[in-house]
This record gives C-alpha cells, structure tokens and sequence, in this order.
C-alpha cells in the first residue's frame, strides 16, 4: 500500500460542513485492492487483539461490534485503516468518531481516506501509522502499538491549546464566537476583524500592561499590598550571599526564597530551616533572576483565589504531589499506585497528571535525607514537589463556597489594587472560612495568567466553569464579535461579484476587506497578490483589526484542499457551475463540481441568505439541502422558478425591461438601468449585468445598507484595471484596440464573445489559450467557440503548462478551429510576450484584440508598455 497524499482540512469541506477537522489521504492499495479482510487467514483476530476497545464501533450496521462484522464478512483495507486512525486517536486521549471511505474513481484501488482529528500534527500521524498497522496485521509481525500511543499523546501535549486557554475558546464556541489561533502556542483572537479580542493563555487583549509587570515584580506587588494594609508576609530583597545572611538573621527560620520575577513556582523553596537550605535555594533562585526575595515562611495551607472583571469567581486548596506511606511499600512502589488512578493522564490528558520524579522530588526526598527506596511509616504523607502546580501531580479541592465574606472583599480589592481583570491570588492560610488577617495567614503572590484547570477540574468538589466569566468580561450580552461576511463562489463570475458587491458596501462606509483571484484588499489597499481564493486569504481579512464587513471569493482550489476559513457565513452566493477544472483534485464530473461549490451556501447562517441561479439547475438544486432563507436571480423575470419563488412570497433580483430589479414577493424595486451602470458598457456586457444581480441582492439585504447606497456604489464601479482587473480591460491604440479579459474555460469564453460580437469593429482577433491541466475536450472547445466569433486568430501558450506540452494544447486548440471553422485565418506564437509584440507591429486598422489572458497583471504590463511605446513614438 502506498500513500499518494495527505491534505489537512480545517474547514467546512467536501466531506462535511459540519465536522469541519478532517484529514483526507489518498491511498494506493496496489495488490490489496485484491484482498478483502475475509481473505486474509486470521486478520480478525489479530484485529481484535491488539484493539479490543473497537468493539464500540458500530459502523454501517450500526450496533456495537458492527465494525468487526464488517471485517469478517469482508472489507476492503482502506476501510479498516479509516477505524484504526480514529482508534489510535482515541486510545491516546482525543476523542473522535467520524470517518468516511470513499473510491477516488482516478484507477482501481486507489481511495480517499477521511477521518477527524482533534490536533493537526496528530492526525497526520495516525494516518501515516494506522497503514503501518495495517500492513502489520495483514503480514502477521509484531507492532509496537504503545510506542505510537505514547508519540501520538507528545503531539498532542505539544500542540493542542492548554487546558485554561482552551476552555476560554470551547466557552466562546458554545457561544457562536468564532475564533483563530494565531501561533502554536497559545495567542487566540476570539472574534473577527474590528470586534476581535486576544487571549493568551488567560492574559486577555483587555489586560492592562502595567498590571502584569507589576504582578511579575513579586516585591513591588508586596509593597502595594502592604502599604494598602493586606497582609503580607515579612521579608527582603537580595542579591548576595552576604544579604541572604542578613535577611536569616532578621526573620529567623523557617523562610521562602524565590525569584523576584519568577512564575508557576519556578526557583521557588519552600520551609528552608538550615543555613545550608539557605543557600542551595538562594542558587537556585539567582538561576531565574538576579534578585531574590527572602521571606518568612507562613505555615497553613496553600489555597488559589480567582478574580475575574473585578469579581470573586471562585477558590482552591492546592496540594502539592505526594503520597500517603502504608508501613509496607517504599516511595518509588506508592508512586507508581498513585499513578495508576484512572483520573491521572500524560500532561493535560485527564484531571490528573502523573507524578514524575525529576530533580525537584530528588531535592526534597534529600532535604528529608530519604530516597525513593525508603518505607515510609503508614499514614505518614510524603511530599515529592515544591509546589502545588497541577502540571506536576498536584491536587485540588474546591473551597468557594466556604470563603468568608471579608476574603471575598479583600481579593476583590487586591485585583483592583494591582489592575488585573484576570487575577490569580496566592492564600497561605489555616483556612478561608475566616479572614486572612485573622487567622495569621497571608497573601504569598499575585498572578497574571493564572491557570484555570485546578478550577475547571478539581480533584474534588465542585468544577467552576471560570471561563464563562472571562467570556462575559470581553464579549458583554449581545456581542459575538462577528463582522458580516459575504462568500462567493461558482465557475465564472466570482471576481466581479466580489468586487462589485465590496465596493457598494464600501460605498455605504464600511470598512471592506476582501478576497479575489487577483489578491486580498484592506479597504481597496492591494495587501496579497495573486490567486487569493483560498482560507489562507480569507483568514487574512478576518484577522485584520481594521475590518467590519468581508466578502470573500471561495474558489473550488481553497475548498478542496483546506476546507473554508470560517464555520458560518451570513450570505453565502453561488453564481454557476460549469464544466470546468474537471478531472482535478478528485472532482470528475460537473455533479460533483456542484457539490464542491454547495460547501459555500450550506455554512450560511439559519438567518442568512443563499442566493443562487435560478436558471442553473445544478446551482438551483441546492436550495433541497440548505437550512437556510433562499433568494434566486435571473436574467428572465418570467423564469418559472422565480416566479413560483415570488409568488411564496421570496426574495429575487432579476433583469427585466432594461432595468436591474429587486423583487420582494410580487413587488419590484426598479434599482437601475442596465445601459446606466458602468460595469456593463451600456447594457452590451450581459455577464456583467448578470454578475450585478447577486451583487445588489446580497448588499440589500443589510438594514444598514440602502437603495441609494447601491445606486451609488454601481455608478461609481467603473470597470478597468484598477477595479477590475483582467475583466474586460479596453486599451485604446491610436489604430488598434485590446480588450483583455481572464476568461479561461468554455463558459467564460462564451460569455466574452458574446460581448465581443455587439462591438462595432471592423475585425475581430482572438488571442487564445487552453490550461494545461482541463480535459481534451474542455480545450477542444475553446477551439470551437473562437473560430465561431472571430476573423482571425492566434495561438499562444500559459507560462505554466500543467502537465501536457505546448504542441499538445496547440494541436487540441487547432482540432477546435477546424472542427467549426477551418478557415479561420489562424497563427501559432507561444509566448504571449511575443504574441503582443508581433500585433502591435503587424496592426490591423480599427481592429479589436481579444486576449485571453493567462497573468492578468503580465498581459497588462505588457500593454501598458506597448502603449507608452507608442505615446513616446508619435
């Protein structure tokens, strides 16, 4: 078996809107496509013994051990790999269930494998390990299953959020706020474009600078505490061994020393009694930072308090790892119990972490003069770590509901003190069920980005959901820190929509980014260029902080190879679809070219609109699926199906009587004259005005949007390079003409010529190319369609073939020619360069040329290049 590909969808895709964390391999299973599992001698059983957990798939028969039916009455190795991905996920601590084996209709045998993930790195691996699997249990050798496991649970802790960042995103989901993470560790945007609020990990875009430099400064937090009458423990700074003897002197035994701006304990020691603690903590400390804070050490328990917004959330007692002595075992055997409870997982795989032995435990166990071989006396409590951090085996208990009113005014009061609207408060205290300043306790640290997972998953008590108070703080009731967005898609069209749709929304003051084929634009300012269809591109506007509406042109490329950049979109429109790019990423037929495009339409908003082509039956099919409001335009205001739409009562734009129209049931809003908006050259580009409807229609959708601000926006698009580049693009010679459009497939040459022959011209020359990598028939048709429209022709060749060569795109081209026309005036220049050059020497009084254009912002360089020539010339 060999793997052809692996692509990481991340997005609303083919496969699924819905579970939008795929990964897709496409699988070559060679000479296994001959051996289903019910031929290979005891695969079953080899099967089942190394997973006897999948015993809970249930498969196509949908019952438990469905699954293993499957394989004994025999399944193909593509399908069984799907479940064993899903399974070594599982087994390593992410959860997920869903996969989809389908053929890839390319040649026999060869499959696209789906299946979700929950960490991108991991599931690239489970794909590449569960074909190793496979091909193990196939031959019968030995696998070492746990080496996997255990990889896959690394690639998770390395790269999955943290449980505190985490649960603040999983709380703005369940909410319906989207988000982005920015970097692989733990800096998120919650929200899109102006309304976006940053986290990392639980320091959020609304936490003041000056607050968490305070907090790091562990003495300056002292100072401001004290000198506001909080109660603080006694205690220095140093910076020499000299001070350390002093500060020994002054508080007597026992003492903490700890970094001055050390965090999550590091550098921290803890109930030092001997000179000679002292000092091994003094180094340790001055390993973290050049000052060291000595303080008297306050005996109690170690309780953490959480201030959100200014309000007391919640409280935990914390207590570092440990374990309890039975008079029987040693320290080593009761650590290795202890970590047997279900409850602990590798890092932040459960509500526990296992406790390691690292040099911290070996610092303690010698400072108590034991080692890890000793027996401890039954019921005496060993402790392994310096501090009581989760991360390290840590436990905690929730307390809030038994803080004392005072501590709850007090905490309050030190998170406005130090600024913080995320504050983590560190308590050394008998107890909190009476106040701190009574019982002879005392505020140890305050903390900005304190962790949350002792809170959300105590080992005991009730879990606090403290991420929904963050969530309150930076989106208020009512706010989902989403901006409008427009999404485009279909075969031809998309661009000018694109564009023509952000400019009547810029032309009623929003602030527009959007996305097209020729680049990405923050309010007109070319920021990205080239092909920008894809999530990369859209991801772009969403992030950007200056933005407050996007449109965002969705080509089949990006879809098929990413998945969309958003979850949900609030119009979503499909212009057409037609026999192009067939035969590429899987897609072989116009049918299933559809169903690329439907991705689009079917993540709008149960509140939004689709509006598709009402007189494209592929395109108008769609309606069937969505969960959405419909709106449809038409050339034809008689086209049955709006009218039987707008007899329901539904929404359309069509073009009737010369004017382009809104109709809201059986009522029309006369928006404009066709001949009077620029972009169709008085009426003649009926592309263009077809391209206007879904335009108008989108944009009149918004409240904030009026009938003026369209009018407006539709005058002032006038079509040109600088607005619509490669879009019927005129250059003006003094004998000649240029007309330079990016149409690239049949449909869109069609669309063009059709323009082109209600121009007043003495001659017509095409210019003309096929893309390498369409159908020999898809080229052929190019062929056909010029040699119906034009006087003359010339053949020229893409920079980038795509796979054939240049005689074989010519030879198909010219098969066209002949098939229609086989008198046609038709010449080969291959380069377009060339092909430029040789016209503007050889020019046609009062000719139009017609060039399809390959690199839209070349072919118009090179014109405006021969255009100066000839300024300079005359």
């Amino acid at each position: 078996m060999k793997i052809v590909e692996i692509k990481v969808l991340k997005g609303p895709n083919y496969w699924s809107v819905r579970r939008t964390k795929l990964i897709q391999m496409k699988l070559d299973l060679e000479e296994m496509e001959q051996r289903p599992t019910n031929s290979i001698e005891g695969f079953r059983e080899r099967l089942e013994k190394m997973f006897p957990t999948m015993i809970e798939h249930r498969c196509s028969v949908g019952a438990r051990g469905g699954f293993f039916q499957r394989v004994e009455e025999g399944t193909w190795m593509g399908h069984v790999i799907e479940h064993i991905a899903l399974e070594i996920q599982t087994l390593a601590g992410m959860d997920v269930g869903f996969g989809r084996t389908r053929t890839a209709n390319e040649k026999e045998g060869v499959y696209y494998v789906c299946f979700t993930y929950m960490e991108e790195d991991a599931g690239v691996y489970a794909a590449k390990a569960s074909v190793r699997i496979a091909e193990s249990l196939t031959n019968g050798t030995e696998y070492n299953l746990d080496e996997d496991i255990q990889k896959l649970r690394e690639i998770r802790e390395d790269t999955r959020l943290g449980p505190s960042t985490g649960c603040i995103v999983e709380e703005a989901a369940k909410r319906n706020i989207p988000y982005i993470r920015l970097n692989k560790q733990s800096l998120v945007q919650l929200g899109y474009g102006v309304y976006q609020k940053r986290i990392r990990a639980t320091i959020a875009s609304t936490t003041s600078n000056i607050a968490v430099d305070i907090a790091c400064d562990k003495e300056e937090t002292k100072m401001l505490l004290e000198a506001a009458e909080i109660p603080v423990p006694r205690g220095t700074v140093i910076r020499t061994e000299a001070g350390l003897d002093e500060a020994i002197s002054k508080f007597g035994y026992p003492l903490v020393i700890k970094p001055i701006d050390g965090n999550h304990g590091k550098g921290n020691t803890t109930n030092i009694t001997t000179r000679e603690q002292a000092q091994k903590a003094f180094e340790a400390a001055k390993s973290y930072s050049r000052s060291v804070i000595v303080e008297r050490f306050i005996t109690g328990y170690d309780f953490r308090c959480l201030v959100i917004n200014n309000k007391f959330i919640c409280a935990a007692l914390r207590t570092p790892a440990s374990v309890v002595g039975d008079g029987e075992h040693n320290i080593q055997w009761l650590i290795n119990e202890t970590n047997k409870d279900p409850r602990r997982g590798y890092g932040h795989e459960k509500v526990l972490t296992q406790i390691t032995v690292d040099q911290f435990t070996q610092k303690m166990l010698d400072d108590a003069k034991i080692t890890l071989e000793t027996i401890p006396e039954k019921g005496e409590r060993v402790l392994l770590k310096p501090t009581a951090n989760l991360s390290t085996g840590g436990t905690s208990t929730d307390v809030t509901d038994e803080v004392h009113p005072a501590n709850v005014f007090m905490f309050e009061r030190i998170a406005k003190i130090i600024g913080l609207d995320i504050c983590g408060i560190d308590v050394m205290a008998t107890d909190l069920r009476t106040p701190v300043s009574e019982n002879g306790g005392a505020i140890l640290e305050v903390n900005a980005a304190p962790g949350f997972r002792m809170h959300i998953e105590p080992a005991e008590g009730l879990p606090r959901n403290v991420a929904e108070p963050v969530i309150d703080m930076l989106f208020p009731k009512g706010s989902v820190g989403r901006i409008p967005i427009i999404a485009v898609t279909g075969t031809n069209g998309k661009t000018t929509t694109t564009r023509l749709t952000a400019h009547i929304a810029k032309s009623a003051g929003k602030k527009v980014g959007y996305t097209t084929s020729d680049g990405v634009y923050i309010q007109n300012q070319l920021m990205m260029k080239g092909d920008c269809t894809g999530p990369i591109s859209s991801t772009f506007v969403l992030k950007d902080p200056t933005v407050d509406f996007a449109v965002l042109e969705c080509a089949r490329g990006g879809i098929l190879k990413s998945g969309l950049a958003f979850q949900n979109c609030d119009v979503g429109i499909v212009t057409n679809v037609a026999a192009d790019h067939i035969g590429l990423g899987g897609i072989y037929t116009v049918e299933q070219m559809a169903k690329v495009k439907a991705v689009v339409p079917e993540t709008v908003f149960p509140h939004g609109y689709a509006i598709l082509n009402a007189e494209d039956d592929l395109v108008y099919a769609m309606k069937n699926d969505l969960k959405c409001n419909i709106a449809l335009f038409s050339m034809d205001e008689n086209n049955p199906r709006i009218k039987t739409h707008c007899a329901a009562g539904g929404l359309a734009s069509v073009y009737e009587n010369g004017y382009v129209t809104i109709m809201k049931g059986t009522w029309k809003i006369r928006v404009m004259a066709a001949k009077d908006i620029p972009l169709t050259y008085e009426g003649k580009a009926m592309h263009n005005i077809a391209n206007c409807l879904p335009a108008v229609l989108a944009t009149y959708l918004y409240r904030d949007i009026s009938i003026d601000d369209i009018k407006l926006g539709l005058q002032t698009f006038m079509p040109g390079e600088a607005l619509t580049p490669g879009r019927l693009n005129f250059f003006n010679f003094k004998n000649i003409t240029f007309l330079a459009d990016f149409a690239h497939n049949p449909h869109g040459l069609k669309l063009l010529c059709d323009f082109v022959s209600k121009l007043d011209y003495k001659t017509k020359v095409g210019v003309i190319s096929g893309t390498g990598d369409r159908r020999d028939e898809d080229i052929m048709e190019l062929g056909e369609i010029s040699a119906r429209y034009f006087d003359q022709i010339i053949i020229r060749c893409d920079k980038n073939l795509r796979g054939r060569t240049a005689d074989e795109i010519i030879g198909l081209l010219k098969d066209g020619i002949n098939k229609v026309n086989p008198h046609v005036p038709t010449m080969v220049i291959a380069n377009e360069n060339e092909a430029l050059e040789y016209i503007y020497a050889n020019q046609v009084p009062g000719a139009l040329y017609t060039i399809m254009c390959d690199v839209v912002a070349g072919a118009l360089d090179k014109i405006k290049e021969l255009k100066a020539r000839e300024e300079k010339e005359q």
